[in-house]
């Protein structure tokens, strides 16, 4: 399948040069052409940001949410029909910030998607203020003296909260990507790619040069089950690791659980409504 599938037409990327998500978009366009995913059965979700435009530029069915709310309809999505492909896009910001309530809870759920999470460690959009990630003594337009705070470690609590795949990769190294995005998918449960981003604009310090000195390649001798080695690995911040760091391939997907695919697997949609049983269930005035 030819990437130029996903391609929109006379689409105005409105990206900075040189930013990460460019990589990103383009990577994303290879994958899905050689898994030959069907466009018509692929639904890219996004919240809020830079990375929430990715849908625009990408052909596909596309719901653009609220910020940070993005995994709570991909949910619903999937839920309603188990057919589809399911993509959320998302920055460190609008997934980690916004939405980091629904992260935590989503990974409880274990649906079967995929969460895209473009990592820049500063809040690109709104002109450069401390995201979620950002690191400690960086210096913003809001935070003139500093971030004092921590950074949020969204590895750590992925693993700590037995996410079914763990990932994190680089938009400097798509030959990388390209694979990690291609598991991430194939996976049946929710998988967690966090992409280190480049924000050429805002972020002077954590650049394409920084991360390339900063990150190792897991290896072949790394066992990406073994849940306790992961979380060691996930809390390193003296250089950070790119590959698979966590797989949990028993967790059972949220679409499992549904009692509504016990005897029937079809989607939703495709169903005949019983009136008389819908009629019973309004006249009885039970509470679903």
């Amino acid at each position: 399948m030819d990437p130029k599938i996903f391609d929109v037409e006379g689409a105005d990327v409105a990206w900075c040069p040189g930013c990460g998500d460019f990589p990103i978009l383009k990577t994303l366009k290879t994958v899905l052409a050689e898994l030959e995913i069907d466009q018509k059965n692929l639904v890219l979700a996004s919240g809020i940001g830079q990375a929430g435009k990715m849908p625009h530029y990408l052909k596909s069915n596309t719901y653009n949410s609220l910020h940070g709310r993005a995994m709570s309809p991909a949910t619903a999505i999937k839920s309603v029909n188990r057919k589809l492909t399911v993509i959320i896009t998302s920055g460190d910001g609008d997934m980690y910030g916004e939405g980091g309530n629904h992260f935590m809870h989503t990974i409880r759920r274990n649906p079967d998607i995929t969460s895209i999470v473009m990592n820049n460690m500063v809040y690109g959009l709104t002109k450069g203020q401390a995201s979620p990630t950002t690191q400690r003594e960086f210096k913003t337009p809001l935070q003139v003296e500093g971030v004092a705070l921590e950074p949020f470690n969204p590895l750590a609590i992925a693993i700590g909260l037995d996410a079914s795949f763990v990932a994190r990769t680089f938009a400097g190294d798509m030959n990388h990507m390209k694979e990690i995005f291609k598991k991430a998918i194939k996976h049946k449960g929710y998988s967690l790619v966090d992409v280190f981003q480049p924000c050429v604009t805002y972020n002077k310090i954590n650049t394409y040069k920084w991360f390339r000195e900063n990150i190792y390649y897991l290896d072949e001798s790394y066992d990406p089950h073994d849940r306790t080695e992961a979380f060691k690995k996930a809390i390193e911040f003296h250089k950070f690791p790119l590959g698979v760091l966590y797989i949990n391939p028993d967790k059972t997907t949220y679409e499992d659980i549904l009692t509504v695919y016990r005897e029937d697997e079809s989607p939703l949609y495709e169903r005949e409504v019983d009136m008389q049983k819908l009629k019973i269930l309004i006249d009885s005035k039970r509470t679903i």
